[in-house]
């Protein structure tokens, strides 16, 4: 097998990059769903052996090439392995949360019209308890785990023949996997090759100063590992060979604390929820933290008082914060990168993490247009986000319109509001779908983290005829009326604040607060945007 530039496909991704003699060596958090008793270090040959057994198994199970495969189970890197696994024979994998609600997840399911679905017996019964036959939503289902009535245990299949490598276009759908689903249910998003190994991939591998991985990097990854970023993460993370890979199955702190004191991290990604639940941690043992040089955060922004504490728990000369700003049907968009001294507090309503900054350079450009006349806008006015890169995703599935609405030729309506400044930085303002006329929300929401060290938590919402109502989420459930007087003395009017459990902020699979839903729980369906290009 002779290799080539960029992989060939999913299928191919772990033997290609075992040919080139990669010796990075990953350590999970916990033993693969799929496999426990292969453990929880493994070698490239050992996984890209993994991915032909399972491949065979999948092929046992009834999926052809052209077939498509769902996989909704428990969180864990081992979605990429039955991805591959399904990509190997040709047929399209598709990723979804198991995490999602059964009636969001009955749908998302119904839509990838799957031949066969990969999933618990856990997943299978409390979706039946809601209502809902995940059973139904395909030919034949695949239980990993105990099997459930009416379902074959992936152990079954298990030494099967294995198949014939099939490979497809690169332009030919590869994978699907869903967006986060803050403004309602997730879309299925279908990427190729050429825009996911060929592009997006590609701005992973390449070695760039600072926030590449280095070889002699020991790199950690918390996040979910059904979404896209798993892809690329993966990706990068191959072609780099740094020393060791963390996979962290879960955000729990306690599994943080037992594997970064094993092995500390050099190079550390999580979600921005992820961070924020690994803050006592950063404080009570830092140590784990100290050889940081460089925190990855993607899917959302992430508070400064947390990016604060975690570069001040580095006990490196200069660490780095890289805030990605991307969505899953183009990858990364733009990228800054935060240091000591751009976070340290200004005292006003700055620093705010809402600056995503430039595009990258040679990936991607970005404009700013009016949504009435798609017009561009002069810098400083805002308007809706446009994006231009090769990563693209290719369609959505079930939903041909929808994507159709937010492809104009060459360009991708983000659905996001923001504004470009002179210098060129993009700086997020809301989603288009949230907007309140002469205010920021989320900028605010930064804001009110800074000057209230006990929130955890913020989301401020609006509808027309009504103050903009702040939903926290305090440390002990309660907040101080005069230190709200004073966080709030020069921002704009707010409505009287509500306090509520953590664990009753709706949220996606990816940490993100539900906005929508939020909104429409407690003030009802109207809004200031027109929520066309959600």
């Amino acid at each position: 097998m002779s290799l080539k530039k960029n992989p060939s496909g999913l299928g191919l991704l772990f033997d290609e990059q075992a040919q080139a003699g990669r010796s990075t060596l990953f350590h999970l958090s916990r033993p693969f769903d799929i496999a426990p008793e292969v453990g929880t270090e493994l070698s490239v040959p050992a996984l890209a052996g993994l991915v032909e057994e399972m491949s065979a198994a999948l092929y046992e199970a009834g999926a052809r090439a052209g077939d498509r495969v769902a996989i909704a189970k428990d969180n864990h890197w081992d979605y990429l392995i039955l991805a591959c696994a399904a990509s190997r024979f040709g047929a399209l994998p598709v990723l979804v949360a198991g995490s999602l609600p059964p009636a969001t997840l009955g749908t998302v399911l119904k839509r990838a019209e799957a031949q066969v679905l990969v999933t618990t017996e856990g997943i299978l019964a409390r979706a039946a308890e809601a209502g809902v036959d995940l059973k139904s939503l395909a030919p034949r289902t695949v239980t990993v785990g105990s099997a459930a009535s009416g379902t074959v245990a992936l152990e079954e299949l298990r030494g099967a023949a294995k198949p014939r490598v099939h490979k497809s276009a690169s332009y030919e759908p590869m994978v699907a996997t869903h967006t986060s689903g803050t403004t309602g249910v997730p879309k299925l998003v279908v990427h190729s090759v050429d825009t996911v190994l060929g592009h997006l991939g590609r701005t992973e591998s390449l070695r760039f100063p600072i926030v590449a991985m280095k070889r002699s990097d020991i790199v950690a990854t918390a996040t979910p590992y059904n979404h896209m970023r798993m892809i690329t993460w993966s990706t990068g993370t191959l072609k780099l060979e740094p020393k060791d890979a963390m996979v962290l199955a879960d955000a729990d702190p306690a599994t943080a604390e037992r594997m970064f004191a094993k092995r500390r991290p050099t190079y550390l990604e999580g979600l921005p929820a992820a961070y924020i639940g690994w803050q006592d941690l950063a404080e009570r043992r830092s140590e784990l933290f100290a050889d940081v040089r460089l925190f990855v955060s993607t899917f959302d922004a992430v508070h400064p008082p947390t990016v604060r504490r975690f570069l001040n728990a580095s006990r490196r000369r200069f660490p780095s914060w890289l805030q990605g700003w991307g969505q899953s049907e183009t990858g990364p968009m733009t990228f800054r990168l935060l240091t000591r001294k751009a976070m340290e507090a200004k005292g006003d309503r700055h620093p705010t993490t809402r600056d995503v900054g430039r595009p990258i350079p040679g990936f991607t450009s970005m404009k700013v247009v009016d949504p009435a006349t798609m017009k561009p806008v002069p810098n400083g006015t805002p308007g809706v986000l446009f994006t231009r890169t090769d990563g693209r995703c290719i369609g959505y599935l079930g939903e041909p319109q929808r994507w159709r609405e937010k492809a104009k030729g060459k360009w991708w309506n983000t659905g996001d509001w923001g504004v470009r400044s002179a210098s060129g930085n993009f700086r997020l303002l809301d989603r288009e779908v949230d907007v309140i006329p002469g205010m920021s929300c989320i900028e605010l929401e930064d804001v009110l983290a800074d000057r209230l060290p006990e929130l955890i938590e913020a989301a401020v919402i609006g509808i027309p005829g009504k103050e903009p109502l702040p939903v926290l989420s305090t440390k002990d459930g309660t907040l101080d009326e005069a230190a709200w007087r004073r966080a709030t003395a020069d921002l704009p009017p707010l409505g009287t604040p509500m306090v509520i459990p953590l664990e009753e902020m709706p949220r996606t699979s990816t940490g993100k607060v539900r906005r929508v839903e939020l909104r429409e729980r407690l003030l009802g369906e109207e809004t200031f945007g027109t929520g066309r290009w959600t």
